[in-house]
């Protein structure tokens, strides 16, 4: 996962910054210096990345890096937890 990805995952799951970080069990702001390119340990990577998973995001990692929500997910990620 590239911090583009972690951005688009964000906004296509509706989920808010502190969601992720719960689910991820990160500092949100490890998640916020992530997406303005700071680097990470892989293993903190991995744990935003599955994060997303669980969330319904595949990440795509062609010529050009995306993500694509699950169908079933995306009723489920339009519940946020946070205002």
């Amino acid at each position: 996962m590239v911090p583009v990805q972690s951005k688009m995952a964000r906004a296509a799951t509706g989920l808010h910054l502190l969601d992720i970080a719960a689910m991820a069990k990160v500092a949100t702001t490890t998640i916020v210096r992530f997406e303005k390119g700071e680097e990470l340990k892989p293993r903190t990577v991995e744990a935003i990345q599955r994060a997303y998973e669980s969330a319904g995001i595949e990440f795509i990692n062609g010529e050009a890096p995306g993500v694509r929500l699950h169908a079933k997910q995306k009723a489920a990620s339009k519940q946020k937890k946070y205002p």
